[in-house]
């Protein structure tokens, strides 16, 4: 594995050294919550911001909590096209999206072939982190330098009847993986969301990778794992099933493919947290930030919070998610 830094080089590991919190915080610092393994060299699929001349086109993926977890950083693994590096890197931003019908219009008809487990319309409002903005802060390695997919989806990503493809081909580029750190992290509660990244570079695109699915070690299984989605300006609200939409099949009587992508997320997971939704979540996850870190102020630096009132801030919105 070959480093490459860019200018917002981010090292968190360092920087809570450099801090010294207390011990009972340091023994509980962030864990990898999510791990779909490493890439199979099946599936890239292109996830960038809009800029001249590009239409926003996004993939995301499903993740599982089975506790309040607050997270504080993630990995990707994509490719580079067109003879961009690294050095070509403007922007990393993370949205994260309920379950549709969640944040969505239910009462629309949708013009794909259906919606059921996609993404929802809209992202959750506060769990957007971008690096243009200060709220994450990422460092990049080069993987390969010669990396090839199978087949990639970028452009063709159309409405229902026209959603079938096969894909656009295979693909070689520069393989990389992009460690984020979220300057300020984002508190979420138990249960199933999914998790897109959007990477801008100059003079090329990023294709997200593909991971087995069923995730392999070293990945750990997703319970329900479900499939990855995409979806382009065009087709926007709506998303399309890679695999099953996109991809298809040719052959009567065999399953069209289905992909993860390939992606870690780390955190910290609050034991006993008040429920979503529920009338005294913030009281019950007060008393649990307590319990766990012995007062606010501990949980707010071992949970890599800028300050007490962010941490308050991420768990209000979490209680009320």
């Amino acid at each position: 594995m070959r480093s490459s830094s860019f200018q917002k080089f981010f090292a968190p590991i360092l920087a809570l050294a450099a801090a010294g919190f207390c011990s009972q915080a340091a023994a509980q610092g962030p864990q990898v919550v999510v791990n779909t393994g490493n890439t199979d060299g099946k599936l890239g699929a292109l996830s960038r911001a809009a800029s001249q001349n590009k239409v926003e086109t996004e993939t995301a993926d499903d993740f599982f909590l089975n506790q309040t977890t607050v997270l504080t950083g993630a990995t990707i693994t994509g490719l580079l096209t067109n003879g961009a590096t690294l050095a070509n890197l403007k922007n990393v931003e993370v949205e994260i999206y309920h379950v549709f019908p969640l944040d969505s219009d239910a009462n629309r008809i949708p013009e794909v072939p259906s919606r059921v487990n996609s993404p929802g319309d809209h992202e959750i409002d506060f769990a957007t982190r971008s690096l243009n903005d200060g709220s994450l802060l990422v460092r990049g390695a080069v993987l390969s330098d010669g990396f090839t997919v199978r087949n990639s989806v970028e452009d063709k990503i159309n409405k229902k009847p026209a959603n079938l493809t096969h894909g656009e081909g295979a693909f070689t580029g520069q393989e990389v993986q992009i460690a984020i750190s979220f300057t300020t992290p984002i508190a979420l509660g138990p249960g199933r969301y999914f998790f897109r990244p959007e990477v801008l570079v100059d003079n090329g695109d990023f294709l997200f990778l593909s991971a087995p699915k069923p995730i392999v070690p070293p990945g750990v299984a997703i319970p329900g794992d479900l499939q990855a989605w995409i979806r382009n300006t065009g087709i926007s609200p709506d998303w399309l099933r890679i695999g099953t939409d996109i991809i298809g099949t040719d052959v009567p009587g065999t399953a069209a493919p289905t992909f993860n992508m390939t992606f870690t997320l780390s955190g910290i997971t609050i034991q006993n947290a008040g429920a979503t939704g529920e009338p005294d979540c913030n009281g019950q996850t007060s008393a649990a930030l307590n319990r766990q870190f012995g007062n606010h102020a501990s949980a707010a630096q071992a949970l890599r919070f800028p300050s007490v009132q962010a941490l308050t801030e991420a768990f209000r919105n979490a209680c009320r998610e």
